[in-house]
């Protein structure tokens, strides 16, 4: 659910966890642009915070290239979702057949 959310944010342009007028000015500590997405932290970063102790070693991504990574993983997980749908509608369908 969480990972839905941030990819629609993303999706849309926005910042995740900011107000609006945050967004606009960038990161709240730096007044930097939000540039990459942690993936540790689930969280956007400017340079600067990318090169902080906190995020130096974790996992970050160009923004576009998170959107599309995560918008790829909500797609195959919604379509394993579909066809577990499909496949139990048949088997319902199945029974009320066996039991007429």
């Amino acid at each position: 659910e969480r990972v839905l959310e941030l990819a629609r944010r993303l999706s849309r342009g926005e910042a995740l966890g900011m107000e609006e007028e945050e967004q606009e000015e960038g990161c709240q500590r730096h007044r930097e642009p939000l540039e990459v997405f942690c993936k540790e932290d689930g969280a956007l970063l400017c340079a600067i915070c990318r090169e902080s102790r906190a995020h130096r070693a974790h996992t970050v991504l160009p923004l576009p290239e998170a959107v599309r990574e995560y918008e790829e993983q909500i797609q195959a997980r919604l379509q394993t979702l579909k066809d577990d749908r499909d496949k139990l509608l048949e088997l319902r369908e199945a029974e009320m057949r066996r039991n007429w």
